[in-house]
């Protein structure tokens, strides 16, 4: 269950493979920590300034909002890119970025790169960031206007201030939640999710943990746990097309490189995949992998740096538990997000759970704790 009470795929029974962390969130990677700010108020009809209003904005630490500038080594990948990033080229330039990473919604994608820019120059600690004390953060986006009244900008400052000073470890809530508040996913509501895997290497063991804003697919191509389950529930109404993208950002404690974590970022899509995503012509398919270790090596700015990384041969491991934590991560967004009724009266639905689970049956996957 979330700290909501939410119901979670596992607790639905739905077969997953590999093992999640103790909390099953991107926040098992020692030093993440997960903030939400959530906005639900007003019901229709439109009324562009007023509401309805469904949106929220979701704020992601690599290494903990008591350090809000450290920064991490990573890696990007634009699976299709109707959509957002800011930062990405500096990832890519780099290989690393600074401070928390913040995810809204399309319209409020720019103020949150700006009000976070903003809070990190207050906060600015030259030991912690000695080069000089300027930010490109990365925002990421997904379109909530069939649910929310996004053209009339109802995130402020405050709210994206509130999400970043909201941030701590731990369980982490999913569904309609922070960024993820009026999204859709699979013609379903949709909306934040995460998850994790440990993998055993050389001895030792390390968590992969994944976080998802889910916004996208098509009804008829949903896939869970490799069953057709969006064939099986056909739509109840017509919906609008579908204006989607899914952000996702995964995190390790394991040593990597950053041309290695570009390649955990490619196959975070592989996740997406595995639910019945395509990454469709008006989907923003966005990845983000970080790792949070060599952190004294990521702060240094002169010098011969020295770092540590993970031989070649060990990355298949990896790929395997960012697949499986992303797909997870997509399925909890969806099993644990709720009906909202958003602009001129439009419904997203959510998941079934009970019609979900008697197919599963019907396929023989389903756990015996369902």
């Amino acid at each position: 269950m979330t700290p909501r009470g939410r119901l979670r795929a596992r607790g639905a029974g739905v077969p997953l493979v590999g093992e999640p962390g103790p909390w099953n969130a991107i926040t098992d990677v020692a030093g993440v920590e997960v903030g939400y700010c959530t906005l639900i108020k007003g019901e229709p009809p439109l009324q562009v300034g007023v509401g309805p209003v469904r949106t929220g904005v979701t704020a992601i630490f690599p290494r903990g909002r008591a350090r809000p500038e450290a920064g991490a080594y990573a890696g990007f990948f634009s699976m299709s890119g109707i959509g957002e990033m800011s930062g990405a080229a500096f990832v890519d330039e780099r290989g690393r970025f600074d401070g928390p990473v913040t995810i809204t919604n399309t319209h409020s994608c720019g103020l949150a790169r700006d009000v976070t820019a903003r809070w990190l120059f207050a906060r600015h600690d030259p030991g912690e960031k000695p080069d000089q004390p300027f930010y490109l953060p990365v925002a990421a986006e997904t379109h909530d206007g069939a649910l929310n009244d996004i053209n009339g900008h109802h995130i402020k400052e405050a709210h994206i201030i509130e999400a970043l000073e909201a941030a701590r470890s731990g369980p982490v809530d999913e569904g309609n939640v922070g960024g993820g508040t009026g999204m859709r996913c699979f013609e379903f509501k949709g909306g934040s999710g995460t998850a994790s895997r440990v993998v055993p290497y050389e001895g030792g063991v390390y968590t992969v943990g994944a976080f998802v804003q889910s916004n996208f697919g098509k009804r008829h191509l949903l896939r869970i746990a490799g069953v057709p389950v969006g064939l099986e529930i056909p739509k109840v109404q017509s919906t609008v097309p579908e204006c989607g993208s899914i952000i996702g950002i995964v995190a390790t404690d394991a040593p990597m490189a950053p041309h290695q974590l570009r390649r955990i970022a490619r196959r975070a899509a592989y996740g997406i995949s595995a639910t019945g995503g395509i990454a469709s012509n008006e989907s923003g398919d966005l990845f983000l992998a970080f790792s949070t270790a060599n952190d004294q090596a990521v702060r240094q700015h002169e010098g011969l740096v020295t770092t540590e990384f993970l031989g070649e041969g060990a990355m298949s491991g990896f790929y395997e538990a960012t697949i499986q934590s992303v797909e997870e991560a997509i399925l909890n967004s969806m099993f644990a997000a709720e009906t909202m009724v958003g602009v001129d009266a439009f419904t997203a639905h959510a998941l079934p759970v009970s019609q979900v689970q008697e197919i599963l049956r019907r396929y023989n996957r389903i756990s015996e704790m369902a």
